[in-house]
């Protein structure tokens, strides 16, 4: 397997056909850093390469799947691209962020052998985007997930818009997307997000491994023929929302409301959006 040891944010395991990938952070819940978003792709095309692989269970260290986007951290990069009077260059470095992050997510859901994410605790914003590009989503009863982008003045960028509209209904879709709203694992197993939810994170894990080696016993080059020819029904439109997505947000993401989004967060306060 191509060499991807000195990780900061992911653990791989391997004690057979089936691969286990945790999220570390190393921030607060697993939240996503640099670190996150230049090894994820590594790990995943690692993986794919490996013939031994068949298949991949993705899970999140301690009680937490993924608190989301660790905004701290990356803001340092950031901050000269959203500035309010920033022009056509560094807005077109901003694209460049943007579609690099969206290729590490990409990852995930190009990898021939199947990922079934297990989530448990919170699993919100870029947690979701990395959950919808696995194949198969399991939860813990205490699991609760978010789509909260639009909670922060952000249009989801990383591939839940796209990816989940093959997962749930456009109606639930639009709705965990406009409202930002948490969701339990009861109502996630309800409209579709997850396929089961089990009592307590060791049950869920376990029943993660178990369908992964389920899976990884048939033929492996059929399995690979089954997820290619499955992708054919959405992946152009996934390509084509994420590059417009980009476009959109490296446009229109610097705002007022942005900026107050992320005061009230610092101030602990509800944000006053204004449209400016």
């Amino acid at each position: 397997m191509t060499d991807i040891a000195d990780l900061v944010s992911l653990k791989v395991d391997r004690p057979g056909a089936v691969a286990e990938v945790t999220l570390l952070g190393p921030s607060k819940g697993n939240a996503m850093g640099p670190d996150f978003w230049r090894e994820l792709p590594l790990v995943f095309r690692a993986l794919d390469a490996d013939p031994e692989v068949r298949a991949i269970v993705l899970a999140g260290s301690g009680a937490h799947f993924s608190y989301g986007l660790d905004l701290p951290a990356m803001m340092g990069t950031w901050a000269p691209l959203l500035a309010g009077d920033a022009l056509a260059g560094p807005r077109t470095e901003f694209l460049r962020e943007i579609r690099r992050m969206q290729d590490s997510i990409n990852a995930v859901a190009e990898c021939r052998k199947p990922v079934i994410a297990a989530v448990s605790g919170w699993c919100i914003g870029g947690g979701v985007d990395v959950i919808a590009a696995a194949d198969i989503r399991l939860a813990s009863a205490d699991a609760k997930f978010s789509v909260r982008e639009a909670k922060v003045a952000i249009v989801a960028d990383m591939g839940s818009l796209q990816r989940l509209s093959g997962v749930v209904s456009e109606g639930h879709l639009r709705e965990l997307a406009l409202t930002g709203k948490d969701i339990d694992a009861a109502r996630a197993e309800k409209i579709g997000l997850v396929n089961d939810v089990y009592p307590d994170q060791d049950a869920l894990f376990a029943a993660a491994r178990a369908l992964a080696g389920e899976i990884a016993a048939n033929p492996p080059l059929v399995v690979q023929g089954v997820k290619d020819v499955l992708e054919l029904n959405t992946q152009r439109r996934v390509a084509d929302g994420l590059r417009y997505v980009s476009t959109w947000n490296a446009a229109f993401l610097p705002s007022k409301d942005l900026n107050e989004a992320g005061q009230a967060f610092l101030e602990r306060r509800q944000p006053e959006f204004k449209g400016e």
